[in-house]
């Protein structure tokens, strides 16, 4: 059973922007923070964002704020992350991921409750 499935990656251009989805079923989304984690081809993976229960709290790594941000819907069982301004360094397979407590800068999957496929972020010119 999938859990967690996102969407809406896509190849953009520098300066370009996405939104990316992650549809949550099987368990209780309200009851997870969200995250989003990050892994590029050749490098370890990246904590990108994570929202608390509720969406009462945001937090973003260093290289994205500014310029990602992340929302939920409870009511639908979604998980949202939107990126402006891409850069070539924002290219990336990107993974939603659910765990109970709210931290960040976790990045191993068996760090999270539930962990998603990915989905394909390419920026290039």
């Amino acid at each position: 059973q999938l859990h967690l499935v996102e969407s809406g990656g896509d190849s953009v251009q520098p300066g370009g922007s996405l939104t990316l989805s992650c549809a949550a079923s099987g368990f209780t989304f309200s009851d997870y923070s969200m995250s989003w984690v990050r892994q590029a081809p050749g490098r370890g993976a990246e904590w990108v964002s994570t929202i608390s229960r509720a969406g009462t709290g945001k937090q973003y790594a260093d290289s994205v704020s500014g310029r990602f941000t992340i929302s939920r819907n409870d009511a639908e069982n979604k998980l949202y992350l939107e990126l402006n301004n891409l850069q070539i360094a924002d290219t990336a397979m990107y993974y939603c991921a659910a765990r109970r407590a709210y931290s960040r800068g976790y990045v191993r999957q068996e760090d999270y409750n539930y962990w998603g496929q990915g989905t394909q972020v390419t920026v290039s010119s």
